[in-house]
């Protein structure tokens, strides 16, 4: 039997604490774990794929174990295809996640039964953190050290300075 491999797939713009939650426990479940990073065609994003690649594979360096940053920009279950995958790891925050991850873990598995996804409930503490309300919080000024690392709230701090200087 090979290597179990797991792909957690997601735009990481930025990325948050309970990424990096997610991402720490399903390291354990596989042998390697392959970041997905891609673009969401219905987000704008605040950091290029490689701005975001950088960040992740920064972050995650302390974790330890196999773990790989890949960009990608194709479907999903094809990525995991190239990737040798038997796994998909996603993070579920709360019951509108679900219902939108069930849905496409139904999809995918239409298009590949042998790649089982996995669900992984996000820590207690980091259930209401995502990326999209960490940038709205930065974006009015407030404080965002409670959501991601000093590292990533340094950029995205610096991100919005440079974005109000040019005037949005």
């Amino acid at each position: 039997m090979g290597a179990r491999v797991g792909v957690y797939p997601g735009t990481f713009d930025p990325i948050t604490l309970g990424h990096m939650d997610i991402i720490r426990r399903g390291a354990k479940l596989v042998d390697r774990l392959v970041i997905g990073v891609t673009t969401n065609p219905s987000k704008s994003p605040m950091f290029s794929v490689a701005e975001r690649m950088a960040m992740v594979q920064r972050e995650v360096t302390a974790i330890g174990g196999e773990i790989h940053v890949v960009e990608f920009d194709s479907l999903l279950m094809d990525f995991a295809e190239r990737e040798g995958a038997t796994m998909i790891v996603r993070g579920l925050r709360a019951v509108a996640d679900f219902e939108y991850e069930y849905q496409m873990a139904g999809m995918n598995q239409q298009l590949n039964d042998r790649i089982e996804t996995v669900f992984l409930m996000a820590d207690v503490g980091l259930q209401p953190i995502a990326s999209k309300l960490v940038k709205e919080i930065a974006l009015f000024g407030g404080d965002i050290r409670k959501f991601v690392t000093a590292a990533v709230c340094q950029e995205v701090v610096e991100r919005v300075a440079l974005v109000g200087r040019r005037g949005g």
